[in-house]
């Protein structure tokens, strides 16, 4: 029943921006972490950013000072600013929540479908 959607994807010039977003819902009860990652074609699938419930952030080398992940107030979405977008960031970018429905008491990783972004002149 959860149900992760992302949107924000699109085709954007070198040294532009986008914003992602990512919208949890379904029987959820609490979300811990939630992040990025993206996978571009040919390649395995790799951390971008992940923010906890507590506000504490990572990410990846190659995104630091560009990238800037964060969470709504009500927790359930969360947001990947890109700046300075570069071709090699192209990829399908997908959200992910460590959640614990309404009927489990395990936490597990949920997925969303992915979004497209591509980075070219």
């Amino acid at each position: 029943q959860v149900q992760l959607v992302e949107s924000g994807g699109g085709l954007v010039q070198p040294g532009g921006s986008l914003r992602l977003s990512c919208a949890a819902s379904g029987s959820i009860d609490t979300i811990n972490a939630m992040g990025w990652y993206r996978q571009a074609p040919g390649n395995q699938r790799e951390l971008v950013a992940t923010i906890t419930s507590a506000g504490s952030t990572n990410y990846a080398d190659s995104v630091k000072g560009r990238f800037t992940i964060s969470r709504g107030n009500a927790k359930s979405t969360v947001y990947l600013e890109m700046t300075n977008l570069k071709p090699e960031d192209t990829a399908v970018y997908y959200c992910n929540a460590d959640i614990r429905t309404s009927y489990s008491t395990m936490v597990k990783r949920y997925w969303g479908k992915g979004t497209l972004v591509t980075v070219s002149s």
